[in-house]
């Protein structure tokens, strides 16, 4: 299968952003900079987010290397912010593009409880208005793209309109990309998990959506399982227009060697992807580094548990890091001998007798 190049055309300073790229979700309590390491030496195109940040953990917090330290080599990597003061957003925006973010995003898709509260989230579907002047308000202060992700609505919304219209806004106040979610969001009945499953997937309007502003990068995001899930949409859809980009979240963090395909099928690169063996050696010294810190070795392994999903010795990979790697002195030898275990298992496998037909 030839590869399919993700669409650039709207590859200027301004517009090249993770909404016309390939990209793995912003995931709480997943997606924090030991986890984006570990998928940036799998792919080296992927556009990586950080886990939500709300405007007030930046501004009134005393500990900004913990909310917007990442590695430099994470790079094209998203802060994602929570917040509707339009103020703290930009104060936030510029704190992100002095930190080396290369994309601002605002969280307009998140139904948990604690953050409707506090005005974050997709809760903010209903004030458009309040969205548009927070994008119009972040892209007065910094020079790096600003991008909304939101759902297709919330609750008893049922019209197409009001999703153009949300968009709309977004686009007069001169967003540089808009990343969907193709589920409403249920503020009230549905826990934050249900609201990833329930509410029925609608593509279609996503594909609209790029049709009616298609000089904005549109991404899609929710429910694709697969590369090639992916891939379907960014072709014609439903005989609407192509979108420009694709998110991937859980299946990403749940099998991330899926990564490995990215730059290969997404971007056209004439370079074979890592193998498994060889991804896990380049963590060895990003480990090593952050146990000489004082970090814990389970820090980093629990965003690796899922590298030899499918494969013979998986489980036993999951369990013995599980076990192990959260007590105390643990170090690259937890780490050895849990891939020993996957070795001995495939060579188990390769040993038994073969059944004839």
């Amino acid at each position: 299968m030839q590869p399919f190049h993700i669409n650039n055309k709207h590859n200027n300073t301004n517009h090249l952003n993770s909404a016309n790229q390939f990209s793995v979700a912003p995931m709480l309590d997943w997606t924090d900079r030991h986890c984006r390491y570990f998928h940036r030496v799998l792919s080296r195109n992927a556009w990586l987010y950080s886990e939500m940040v709300t405007t007030g953990a930046i501004i009134y917090g005393d500990n900004l290397p913990r909310f917007l330290g990442h590695d430099d080599s994470d790079v094209p990597v998203v802060l994602q912010l929570g917040g509707s003061n339009s103020a703290d957003l930009a104060k936030c925006a510029k704190l992100g593009e002095e930190w080396g973010y290369s994309e601002i995003n605002l969280n307009v898709g998140c139904p948990s409880d604690r953050v409707q509260n506090n005005m974050i989230g997709a809760c903010l579907m209903e004030h458009p208005a309040l969205v548009a002047e927070n994008v119009a308000a972040m892209k007065a202060v910094v020079d790096i793209p600003v991008t909304v992700k939101c759902r297709i609505g919330i609750d008893d919304q049922e019209d197409y309109e009001t999703l153009e219209s949300f968009v709309r806004g977004l686009v007069n106040a001169g967003v540089d990309g808009v990343i969907i979610h193709a589920r409403k969001a249920w503020l009230q009945g549905l826990s934050p998990k249900e609201n990833r499953d329930v509410p029925p997937l609608n593509y279609g309007w996503v594909h609209r959506i790029k049709a009616a502003f298609p000089d904005c990068p549109i991404a899609i995001n929710g429910g694709l399982k697969t590369l090639q899930d992916s891939l379907m949409h960014l072709d014609e859809y439903e005989d609407q227009p192509a979108v420009d980009g694709v998110m991937l979240g859980r299946v990403i963090y749940e099998q991330p060697f899926l990564l490995a395909e990215v730059d290969q099928r997404f971007y056209g690169s004439d370079q074979l992807g890592l193998t498994r063996e060889q991804a896990l050696q380049a963590m060895y010294p990003y480990i090593e580094q952050h146990l000489s810190d004082g970090g814990r070795l389970n820090q980093v392994t629990r965003h690796m548990l899922g590298l030899f999903h499918a494969m013979p010795g998986a489980r036993m990979w999951r369990r013995h890091l599980s076990e192990n790697a959260f007590k105390p002195g643990a170090g690259l030898d937890v780490v050895e001998a849990a891939y020993q275990k996957v070795l001995d298992e495939i060579q188990r496998v390769e040993d038994a007798p073969k059944v004839a037909i």
